[in-house]
């Protein structure tokens, strides 16, 4: 295998070499890597930083680069696995390089987190991390950090492998995106419910071909109850951008009340709140002081999520003025029109067109559709 040098963060080591000229250049290697995920990396080495585990397994190594930057960049006991034989020896061959204290083993890593337990447990596969999820909660102590690439079947496009491998129903809707990552998170918490355990979101989000989950697994049928009362539905029109959000296992029948249609459900997916507030406050505290390629999108990644409203979904108010007839005013000019009618409106790191807000659909096309004043909640008395 030819390899070259690469660098992230403060880390160098060796990647195979790519084929460039193909579409998809990490597919031509003998062992994965992707140069755009270096954003996803980063914020694991700065989130970290900020957990401060006890020990961290890499479950699906390829060639070791996250692995290998915890240790380097985080200073965390770290265990880098990959069960196929040439990507063993790749990372082998980057650890003895480094110098660093890395155990490496080349094991099924569903055996493994059968037999062991790690302090945060990473899955980061090539495609879905359905089949692995199980074997993560059981094996991790504390965190539990799950990366899924197959954003089709998450978000709807391919809807039949989004049914089959994360037993719910996706929607390829305007807000799709949002949609992925909430139906992974509530198969995760589906996966951990039945061991008496509970998630906590730490920062979840979402990014152009990926979808992150970093969570604190609970421990306790209490934990468990907790994170079960946040799984329910998003009901959608089929005809209108109207939506309304449906707690619950099981699907109630309702009508749109723009459209009298049957709303149609997506999910079971996870409704609760994707970050915690004081993890994002730490996170932009720690970042100044961390060489990080990224530093600057996650920044910006970091203060959009911290403003971001505890909604299920979000609109692509674009889509909105679209269906109008009408050309868009910035947004900054929607949010302050729904804000000055008295309703909750923020940004959305889901879309640079996305909007969420708690204010009714009809007020919010009205806040795109007018030229000057802003729409009026009818509730809100003249002061």
């Amino acid at each position: 295998m030819d390899i070259i040098d690469a660098t992230e963060g403060k880390t160098t080591f060796f990647v195979p070499v790519q084929d460039n000229r193909e579409q998809f250049p990490p597919g031509t290697a003998p062992v994965f890597f992707n140069r755009r995920m270096e954003l996803n990396r980063d914020a694991t080495i700065l989130l970290l930083s900020v957990l401060k585990p006890s020990d961290y397994l890499d479950a699906m190594g390829a060639t070791g680069v996250r692995g290998l930057r915890v240790a380097n960049e985080c200073g965390i006991p770290v265990t880098i696995n990959d069960r196929d034989p040439e990507a063993f020896r790749l990372i082998r061959q980057n650890v003895d390089r480094s110098g660093l204290p890395v155990t490496v083993t080349c094991r099924d890593a569903c055996s493994l987190l059968s037999e062991q337990s790690f302090d945060t447990v990473d899955i980061d596969p090539f495609g879905t991390p359905a089949p692995f999820v199980d074997a993560g909660v059981r094996g991790c102590r504390r965190f539990l950090l799950v990366t899924a690439t197959d954003t089709a079947p998450l978000c709807g496009a391919h809807l039949r492998a989004g049914i089959r491998r994360y037993f719910a129903r996706p929607a390829n809707t305007g807000y799709h995106g949002e949609v992925g990552l909430r139906i992974l998170l509530g198969f995760v918490a589906r996966e951990t419910v039945k061991y008496d355990r509970g998630i906590e979101p730490l920062f979840c989000f979402a990014r152009e071909h990926f979808v992150r989950l970093n969570l604190r697994i609970t421990r306790g049928a209490r934990a468990a109850d907790r994170t079960i009362e946040k799984i329910g539905f998003v009901m959608q029109c089929p005809s209108c951008a109207y939506r309304e959000e449906q707690p619950g296992m099981i699907p109630a029948s309702a009508t749109c009340p723009c459209c009298k249609k049957p709303l149609r459900p997506i999910g079971p997916l996870y409704l609760g709140k994707l970050f915690q507030d004081e993890i994002l406050g730490q996170m932009l505290e720690q970042l100044p002081a961390l060489d990080l390629g990224t530093k600057n999108a996650l920044a910006k990644l970091l203060l959009i999520c911290r403003e971001e409203l505890p909604l299920s979904s979000h609109y692509d108010y674009h889509l909105l003025a679209r269906s109008l007839a009408v050309s868009p005013p910035p947004i900054e000019i929607v949010l302050e029109r729904l804000r000055s009618a008295g309703y909750a409106a923020s940004r959305t790191h889901f879309s640079g067109t996305g909007v969420k807000t708690d204010a009714p659909l009809t007020v919010l096309l009205a806040a795109i559709r007018m030229a000057d004043e802003p729409a009026k909640n009818p509730d809100t008395k003249e002061r």
